[in-house]
């Protein structure tokens, strides 16, 4: 028997490989491009799940999203801290959010995700509104070449973005970077 398709070295292979995934991921701060119109609904309470089509990096409960406003807007304009995240298929993406009452997505939002083999749904748990602001114009001028994400990114302490940027922000909207974020949003 050939030793590469023996049920020992099969087991072991799986083995290895489930000590190498990541464990569940750690909450972070993300910085999302979202288009204006569904930017504006989770800043008014109105949209209470953010729908992904693709995951490149998981989204732990407890992130903290800050939204680009992408399209005609291109500007920096609140975050939000993620509740509960779903992700699978469409199809159960889609089943899980609509559990909900009103989730602030409706069938016009299904085309967004359907046919997705890895779509993801982030609860806006609690939003903060930035008192200004950020275009992309005022954004190239502190940080020169910066491109927004095309979908999402990690945004890490000691970023341009962060530092000079979202940290201000913070600050101009009353948060208390040493008390945490989440606690204040």
């Amino acid at each position: 028997m050939n030793r590469a398709y023996s049920p020992a070295f099969s087991s072991r292979c799986m083995a290895l490989q489930q000590r190498r995934r990541p464990e569940a991921a750690e909450p972070r701060t993300f910085l999302m491009s979202i288009r204006p119109q569904f930017a504006y609904q989770i800043l008014r309470g109105e949209k209470k799940f953010e729908l992904r089509r693709r995951i490149s990096t998981p989204v732990a409960p407890g992130s903290v999203v800050v939204i680009y406003a992408s399209g005609s807007v291109k500007a920096l304009v609140g975050e939000f801290l993620v509740g509960r995240v779903y992700s699978g298929t469409a199809e159960e993406v889609w089943r899980q959010v609509m559990m909900h009452p009103s989730p602030g997505v409706d069938r016009d939002d299904w085309p967004y995700i359907r046919g997705s083999k890895r779509a993801m749904a982030l609860e806006v748990e609690r939003v903060l509104v930035y008192p200004v602001q950020v275009s992309l114009r005022e954004l190239r001028r502190i940080i020169p070449g910066w491109q927004p994400p095309i979908s999402y990114k990690v945004l890490r302490e000691g970023e341009p973005l962060y530092e000079l940027v979202v940290k201000k922000l913070r600050r101009a909207a009353g948060v208390d970077e040493e008390l945490g974020v989440l606690e204040k949003l």
